[in-house]
């Protein structure tokens, strides 16, 4: 039996359960919804394009962020491996921000930029910057010292250095950097929607909430589920194991 139909059997368990659970559970729907429900508000969701617009203004948020975050990681990343000084005193920084919860930055957020999209995106970009930087030192870091000399032996220096021996030579940590940053920008996307305005899956979240309708919040919640799983298994699992077989580390 492959994976995947054991994850199809699994979720069809599941599914059936959930069903016969809220039809004879005796708890209202507000409070318990079956899946019929849920997949009918889901479905009705799609088709009047409320879901699907907050999903492309959730995405469009969550790529913006996540980029800001990736280009200041690498460079944050690159100079705390580059410099003793700047590892000695910007990368306890980084280590120590980093232990901080996204969410917790949120009210000063609104005060720097107000309850609109600066404030979320804000958010989103903190959420992934200090572990793609602390990724970034460390796959520096973690480059052999042979490339490293055989390459100056060779003359390679300054930016040739870095294009050619390390960051290629740190591509599969950085892969893994990039798959936990993105676990944590969406993370810190959903808090911040959840709270902020302007539209997106969080805030249908809340509207779900304030009205009541459970089914609404559920439906919001597979919604987030799938594009997350969709994300690590069909992007960044793919690619970490196309890096892995390219430098050797797997056979598969």
């Amino acid at each position: 039996m492959t994976t995947a139909l054991r994850r199809i059997i699994f979720i069809a368990i599941i599914a059936v359960i959930w069903e016969v659970t809220s039809r004879f559970s005796g708890l209202p729907d507000f409070m318990f919804p079956s899946l019929t429900q849920v997949l009918g508000t889901l479905f009705n969701g799609l088709v009047s394009g409320q879901i699907t617009a907050a999903v492309f203004k959730s995405l469009s948020r969550l790529f913006l962020g996540f980029a800001i975050a990736i280009t200041i990681g690498l460079l944050l990343g690159y100079l705390i491996w580059r410099f003793k000084l700047i590892e000695d005193t910007l990368g306890f920084v980084v280590t120590a921000l980093q232990s901080i919860p996204s969410i917790v930055w949120f009210p000063i957020a609104i005060i720097w930029f107000g309850l609109n999209d600066l404030s979320i995106l804000f958010i989103v970009t903190i959420g992934a910057t200090w572990t793609m930087t602390i990724s970034a030192a460390s796959g520096f870091k973690n480059v052999p010292r042979l490339y490293q000399r055989v390459a100056k032996t060779f003359g390679s220096k300054g930016f040739h250095f870095i294009r050619t021996v390390i960051l290629p030579a740190s591509v599969p940590q950085l892969i893994s950097g990039l798959r936990i940053a993105w676990a944590f920008s969406w993370r810190a996307l959903m808090a911040g929607e959840l709270l902020g305005a302007g539209g997106g899956l969080g805030q249908l979240l809340e509207t779900g909430r304030s009205l009541g309708q459970m089914d609404l919040v559920i439906s919001i919640m597979i919604i987030i589920a799938v594009i997350g799983t969709i994300m690590d298994n069909v992007v960044f699992l793919r690619l970490d194991r196309s890096v892995q077989k390219k430098w050797g580390v797997s056979q598969q």
